[in-house]
């Protein structure tokens, strides 16, 4: 009885494991057949997506209108007008004086004995600065001044005798023209006493004086050790140009003046002086114009010169950084309108001056074309393109 209990509880744990068996088996069987039908469903879409790209590009190539629409591109526009436009030559220049003055003696000079300046003083046309040794001139004075109390004497006796009929007319001659030679010895040495004073030549600030008492002045050591006069109220703008503008710069052209050490003042003037030399060092020629006095300020400051060698009233200019290159030459970026839709267009141009950040444009644009001023990079000729963030 006992054995038969167990061979049944067998057989029936033997057909439960083969029941349980069998259902695992289906269902890895039913998720491989899942698995194989997504795998063929995803390689029939790639060749249905390559089919449909494939027929669009054939439609596109006979029927332009259906092909697919294209994305347009955001762009900034600019409407041209025209307008002032002014090319400048930018040079820097220095202010000068247009009178300065080193004083010098009138003779051969002398040592110093007085100083009657000081650096930095006003002084007017005239006025003493300097006074020499005149010690050698003065004695030689009083010996003159005796021999022609002596001599006129002589010629009055002499004089005298003739009107009696005694002597010669000769020796009265000859004592009259020792009275004349003496009197223009004394009249040269005066001169030269005079010499001793040295006076301004024009008035102005003294602004250098390099000279003290005790030293030798003379004309050969003027600019060096001696006094220098400028006239601070009549100043002028000196800059050099290069040779390549000798065509474009000449007298009565229109400057613009910028002081940096002014709060960059600025001051309109035109050239009065062009350089007629070419300099071989700079190969550059000196331009000069005159400036209004009582701005404080200094010979040798530094200025800005902008030189107007071109102008246009009526100018039509673009960004420079708008201006594109390809092997036909230059060209912008427009916007058209075509069809009702905003259609970019290639538009070759011809430029001239360039100043700054703007480019004249000579053709190729006219005034109220639609420049476009951002977002024309990569843009080619015919593209979609819209102002507004979709």
């Amino acid at each position: 009885m006992r054995n038969m209990f167990k061979t049944g509880s067998i057989v029936m744990l033997t057909i439960l494991l083969a029941a349980c068996g069998s259902s695992t088996k289906e269902e890895k069987g039913a998720l491989n057949d899942k698995k194989v039908q997504l795998e063929k469903l995803k390689t029939d879409q790639k060749k249905l997506g390559a089919d449909i790209v494939a027929l669009e590009n054939e439609i596109a190539k006979l029927d332009t209108s259906a092909g697919v629409k294209e994305k347009e591109k955001l762009v900034t526009l600019s409407v041209i007008e025209p307008g002032k436009f002014t090319h400048y030559i930018d040079l820097q220049g220095r202010v000068d004086a247009e009178n300065i003055a080193y004083v010098t003696p009138r003779g051969m000079g002398g040592m110093v004995t007085g100083i009657y300046v000081k650096q930095g003083q006003q002084v007017s046309k005239g006025q003493l600065l300097l006074r020499l040794d005149n010690a050698v001139e003065q004695k030689q004075i009083e010996q003159l001044q005796t021999q022609l109390s002596y001599a006129k004497d002589i010629y009055q006796r002499q004089q005298n005798l003739w009107n009696q009929n005694i002597g010669t007319e000769v020796q009265v001659l000859t004592a009259k023209n020792n009275v004349e030679t003496l009197e223009k010895q004394i009249a040269t040495s005066r001169q030269s006493l005079s010499n001793a004073n040295v006076y301004a030549q024009i008035s102005g600030v003294a602004d250098e004086v390099n000279i003290k008492v005790g030293e030798t002045f003379s004309p050969q050591t003027a600019a060096m050790t001696g006094i220098r006069i400028v006239n601070t109220n009549d100043l002028k703008i000196v800059a050099a140009v290069p040779e390549n503008y000798l065509g474009r710069v000449g007298v009565g052209t229109n400057l613009l003046i910028t002081l940096p050490e002014q709060n960059n003042d600025t001051l309109r003037s035109k050239v009065n002086v062009a350089g007629k030399i070419i300099d071989p060092n700079t190969r550059a020629f000196n331009i000069e114009a005159k400036i209004p006095s009582g701005k404080k300020l200094k010979p040798n400051q530094l200025a800005m010169v902008k030189i107007q060698d071109y102008a246009s009233s009526a100018a039509i200019s673009i960004p420079v950084n708008t201006l594109q290159n390809d092997d036909k030459g230059k060209f912008v970026m427009v916007a058209v309108k075509e069809n009702g839709k905003m259609i970019a267009r290639k538009r070759p141009i011809n430029i001239g001056e360039l100043y700054g950040d703007r480019l004249e444009v000579k053709s190729g644009l006219q005034s109220g074309d639609t420049l476009i001023i951002e977002g024309f990079q990569g843009l080619y000729d015919g593209q979609l393109i819209t102002t507004s963030q979709a």
